[in-house]
């Protein structure tokens, strides 16, 4: 690049044979002292070396010569002034260039360097050349940098001893920017504006001057570190050879190339590039989402995603990260933190922990356990001024004061930090936790949270944990969950795939290998639909967990078209401070409808389908099980469903609406349906027919509705004679009521069927 050709910029001083009025004994600047009406000075018209040249007697401490025109001094250009000195005679002196540096409002540049290296004449005639280069960017080679300079008085200082006399040549001045910039075509470089690139100044200011002034072209980031102790947004396209730093709370926002790679070669380090790109990305509304570029990212630490943005704990705009890798390094920094407190917990404020002790020292997030505490309880906020903990859900019977446990996961991705985050997605990354830590952790609030297509690959501990209600409308789509803990017999497993506390959450086309429990679901109206879950093991006659676990009893969920093996669906109230019947809804709204339930190797007793009341007083209300295939290898089981007693059994008196019907059952012993179709029959006549349901239906729950009872064949007295009559029922019969009687007014042998139910339909 050459000024001087390009923009016509005119830089060669005029030749001292056109006269010395405009060589200046002064600083070049108006009114100063000419040449022309000096004694010191005079013009020499045939020196054998020069032919024209100027000749200077030295008679002050610094001899000065300079040019009275304003050479410009812009901003990317770097311009090189040579002189040739000769001494004459008397005593030798040193020769540099120099320079006045002019700013636009005619004021002198203060605080720069205005002269070149010194070189001292040390033999009358020889002819020395002397040199110094002059731009606005500290780079290597510029002698004299004029950041801030508009123009400049330009030539030489004659230093050292008086009385000596010294011819110079004529001045130039040229433009030698192409010997710093390889090529500055469509290039801005940050050093021209004033970056340092030290690490200490703060080269905020020069970088947004860069980028104003690029108009189009590329910035520049050359060799360096700077520091930028400001928000710096570029506008332009920018290419990084050296790198930044900058404050957590201040922003660095590339508005053309977004991305990551360009926020690595920015920060040079993988998880700052990552932390600030994501500031970045809740604070520039051009785009929706950060690329991760394929890359994977290793993260020595926990990223704490809101102190990534110190200035936001609330965020509700799509945003989305996808395309790549995160994976932990292995440390201390991924020990799990345990607090042991004493607390005090009351049914009537079920959400809430009081007078905790220690509790400065418990985290958001946290795991909480102890006597009467359900799964996948999470500690959603702590106020420290009142010893208070508001927590997830709520404990099944932990009234009054105890001591309980606070188990701080660590996660790859941890949002708690933010009061509230919604729409945010995840898209395409694998969280390749390699069972040193868990996965992510959710905010305490914050609506439809999207997880899909992604990997979470051996957590230590957790996938997904949800500390309160952010999982509000989550969708979970398409993901694969590789459990750690693949080589355990399933008694010995620990780890939890996601919890949700919230309601509307969406679970679809997912794949989930061995864990302890696939899913703990606190909320209602959750759909989960196409997914395969399992969660077996090689033991012989192997116990299985609960694939995934419903805490509410009245939930409104459907789950349909999933492959459900080696493990169970679990439906409780655990998550309820008072869990006995009251004033709520019991169990029912879940659909369970064209299901694939498999078995391998499992004990006799397993059921894929448990109903476990954490109180007194419960039964169902409105639950269908519908068109499933249930299949079972190596051994036969005793039936599909069951009650666990560990806490209450159901009230079999209240059942309503409870549909089990067009199953396949394969190795069951026990085909559990309702209504079921009974055959019995008398070979002798008996005016009453004692006819046992059990355990035909559902859960071997009563013989609560006859809806029908019609002869096979003909009914006959004990004379021989045909029966026409119709029988009445008395249902609900003998200690267990699972016996009806059929009641004729005559005895009559022959069969009947009769349609019984467990439950009132209406």
């Amino acid at each position: 690049m050459n000024k001087a050709i390009t923009d016509g910029l005119v830089l060669m001083p005029p030749p001292f044979a056109d006269g010395l009025g405009v060589w200046s004994s002064g600083n070049g600047t108006p009114g100063s002292d000419t040449y022309a009406g000096s004694g010191t000075g005079s013009f020499v018209s045939a020196d054998q070396d020069f032919g024209g040249c100027l000749e200077i007697l030295k008679s002050s401490s610094t001899t000065k010569l300079r040019y009275m025109g304003e050479t410009d001094i812009l901003p990317g250009c770097y311009l090189r002034v040579t002189a040739r000195v000769k001494a004459v005679s008397g005593a030798l002196p040193s020769v540099r260039i120099a320079g006045w540096p002019g700013q636009a409002n005619n004021t002198v540049l203060s605080g720069v360097v205005v002269s070149g290296p010194s070189t001292l004449l040390t033999t009358y005639g020889e002819v020395v050349e002397v040199s110094a280069i002059i731009g606005t960017g500290n780079r290597n080679g510029v002698d004299m940098v004029w950041n801030g300079a508009a123009y400049g008085h330009l030539g030489l200082d004659l230093t050292g001893a008086n009385g000596g006399v010294v011819r110079v040549d004529d001045i130039v001045v040229e433009d030698v920017t192409s010997v710093f910039v390889r090529d500055l075509i469509g290039m801005v470089d940050v050093r021209d504006y004033g970056a340092i690139g030290d690490g200490i100044a703060n080269d905020a200011a020069a970088f947004e001057a860069a980028d104003a002034a690029a108009d189009g072209r590329e910035v520049l980031v050359s060799a360096g570190t700077y520091y930028l102790g400001n928000d710096v947004t570029f506008q332009s396209q920018v290419r990084f050879e050296g790198t930044v730093t900058q404050p957590a709370a201040n922003r660095f926002i590339l508005q053309r190339n977004y991305d990551f790679q360009t926020y690595l070669d920015a920060f040079g380090n993988e998880e700052m590039a990552f932390k600030k790109a994501f500031q970045a990305l809740l604070n520039f509304s051009d785009h929706d989402s950060l690329d991760l570029g394929g890359r994977r990212i290793g993260l020595s630490a926990p990223v704490d995603m809101q102190a990534a943005d110190p200035s936001r704990t609330t965020f509700a705009t799509r945003r989305v990260i996808r395309n790549g890798q995160l994976q932990p390094i292995e440390g201390s920094a991924w020990t799990p933190t345990v607090i042991t407190s004493q607390a005090t917990y009351s049914a009537s404020s079920g959400l809430t922990l009081s007078n905790v002790t220690n509790i400065a020292n418990i985290k958001v997030g946290s795991l909480v356990t102890g006597s009467g505490v359900g799964r996948e309880v999470y500690v959603r906020e702590v106020n420290l001024a009142q010893q208070r903990i508001t927590l997830s859900a709520e404990l099944y019977d932990a009234e009054g004061t105890q001591q309980f446990t606070f188990t701080r996961f660590k996660y790859l991705l941890d949002f708690s930090g933010f009061a509230d985050l919604s729409q945010f997605v995840i898209q395409n990354v694998e969280f390749q936790c390699n069972g040193i830590s868990s996965g992510i952790l959710l905010a305490p609030q914050g609506l439809t949270f999207h997880l899909s297509d992604c990997f979470i690959t051996k957590p230590k501990d957790r996938g997904l944990s949800s500390p309160g209600s952010g999982c509000q409308g989550m969708m979970l789509d398409r993901c694969n969950w590789q459990s750690n803990e693949q080589s355990l017999t399933v008694e010995q497993r620990t780890t939890v795939g996601f919890n949700c506390n919230a309601n509307d959450v969406k679970i679809r086309d997912n794949r989930a290998v061995m864990f302890k429990h696939w899913g703990v679901v606190g909320g209602s109206g959750t759909m989960i639909t196409g997914n395969h879950w399992f969660g077996g093991d090689e033991a012989s006659n192997g116990v299985r967990n609960g694939g995934i676990i419903f805490t509410q009893p009245n939930n409104k969920t459907v789950i349909t078209g999933n492959y459900i093996d080696n493990n169970f669906v679990e439906w409780t109230n655990e998550h309820d401070a008072s869990p006995a019947l009251g004033n709520q809804f019991s169990f029912g709204g879940m659909t369970i409808t064209g299901n694939i339930f498999t078995a391998n190797d499992v004990a006799t007793w397993f059921n894929w389908i448990v109903i476990k009341p954490y109180g007194p007083g419960h039964f169902i209300h409105g639950f269908s099980v519908v068109s499933n295939v249930f299949r079972t290898i190596n051994g036969n089981i005793d039936r599909v469903e069951s009650v666990d007693t560990t806490f209450a059994d159901l009230d079999f008196g209240r059942m309503r609406a409870i549909e089990f019907r067009s199953n396949v059952f394969h190795g069951i012993d026990e085909e559990a349906r309702n209504p079921v179709s009974i055959t019995h029959s008398e070979a002798t006549a008996e005016q009453v027919w004692i006819v046992d349901s059990d355990p035909l239906l559902p859960f071997r729950g009563r013989a609560r509705s006859i809806e029908s009872v019609v002869p096979v064949d003909r009914l006959t007295a004990s004379n021989g004679d045909l029966m026409y009559e119709a029988p009445w029922v008395d249902n609900e019969y003998g200690d267990t009521r699972r016996e009806f009687r059929v009641v004729f007014k005559t005895p009559v042998s022959g069969t009947i069927r009769a349609s019984v139910r467990m439950d009132n339909p209406l």
